[in-house]
């Protein structure tokens, strides 16, 4: 149950001023008699944690926070408002609600958003959280939302199943994962003219395709070049090819790159020109190399060597760089060429990891150069040096 306590003005001034390391305040105790010190550290480290990831949660008086776990769970600012940007209706269940992040979103583009959580803590905080930022369309049910859900009928349901079980641990599988959509998906699309599914990232498109049904597309979504999640757009009776949209964001924006599922194409290979371009996290979670390389006309080094080069600049969704030299991987060319003591290494197709390279070598991490080591489609190995543009 949700301890008012918390809500003291005394008490969440401490919480937001607390600068100290949150495990001398497990020795020191807690000052406040209707607190235990766990509740405290409970607030403290949670807050913190959500900074970069909710910054409206970080800067909003009077929020109340999860348990770590709930938090590292739950999605970021960034990808909660991609997500409400792909559905639009009256009606929307979160069947699977947690803190509420995705709901707060999704009540922006919708009329009404049901909010369904088990856990009755974790319920009572989004609620408490939903009421301070006066979003009055989010009603929240602490129940079973899978279950709840098949009495009524929503423009849209939304689910984010948790990865964890009580006896297996943390799962991969979509049907080991609570609730069990691939088991209940053909019921959920009677119920809704749109499912969207959060899954891992770390989940396989093509395991997650044979679990699935009616998949209509699916969105790869990742961060300043991280992996974050993988949407799922479920639509009873789909006709239209499967598309699959990749988008990074970044600091100055968005890279997307859109393709449709087993779509055919043709790379091309070339040895290093003057431009190397290596493609986004999303993109290589995608697997869509050879259609990298036909619709934005580059030319890829090496079939498993997942970069690309040109002699024009292009506007290219992941990192751009001009080659500087390439250089054979042999020891005495590499001897003449190493002049420099700091760089960035990154293998593409390569027997020896950036490790090995860096004591081999004795290059430290950092500076302006980067070092790309690779195998080129004549199957030689190859340092290309590079400068970031």
């Amino acid at each position: 149950m949700l301890n008012k306590a918390l809500l003291n003005t005394e008490v969440q001034n401490f919480i937001r001023n607390f600068n100290s390391e949150v495990s001398k305040l497990a020795f020191a105790g807690s000052p406040f008699k209707n607190l235990t010190v766990q509740e405290l550290m409970q607030q403290i480290e949670s807050r913190n944690k959500s900074e970069k990831k909710l910054p409206t949660w970080f800067k909003t008086p009077n929020i109340l926070f999860p348990p770590k776990l709930n938090l590292e769970q739950t999605s970021s600012e960034i990808t909660a408002k991609y997500k409400a940007s792909l559905l639009k209706g009256n009606t929307l269940a979160d069947i699977a609600g947690g803190f509420g992040v995705d709901s707060f979103f999704f009540s922006e583009k919708f009329n009404t958003v049901h909010h369904f959580e088990t856990n009755k803590s974790l319920s009572e905080v989004a609620r408490h959280n939903f009421d301070i930022f006066e979003k009055k369309n989010i009603a929240c049910f602490s129940e079973d939302g899978l279950n709840a859900v098949l009495n009524k009928k929503y423009n849209a349901i939304y689910a984010d199943p948790s990865r964890r079980h009580n006896s297996k641990g943390k799962v991969f599988f979509l049907k080991d994962c609570q609730p069990n959509i691939p088991d209940n998906i053909s019921k959920l699309l009677d119920h809704c003219d749109w499912f969207l599914l959060k899954t891992s990232p770390m989940l396989d498109i093509s395991v997650g395709l044979n679990e699935l049904q009616n998949v209509s597309e699916i969105h790869i979504v990742a961060v300043d070049n991280e992996m974050k999640e993988l949407l799922w757009i479920l639509k009873k009776n789909t006709s239209k090819l499967l598309s699959i949209k990749t988008i990074n964001f970044t600091k100055s924006g968005s890279e997307i790159f859109d393709f449709k599922w087993n779509e055919s194409a043709t790379a091309t290979y070339s040895l290093p020109q003057k431009y190397l371009f290596e493609p986004n996290a999303a993109i290589l979670k995608s697997g869509a190399f050879e259609l990298v390389s036909e619709k934005l006309k580059l030319n890829k080094l090496q079939k498993n060597t997942h970069l690309y080069t040109s002699e024009s600049l292009v506007d290219f969704p992941g990192r751009s760089f001009l080659i500087k030299k390439v250089v054979p991987y042999s020891k005495t060319e590499m001897r003449a060429a190493l002049i420099f003591k700091k760089a960035n290494i990154t293998t593409r197709n390569f027997p020896e990891t950036v490790e090995t390279l860096r004591k081999k070598w004795k290059i430290n991490d950092g500076g302006n150069v980067y070092l790309f080591f690779v195998t080129n489609f004549e199957g030689e190995k190859q340092m290309i040096v590079c400068s970031k543009i």
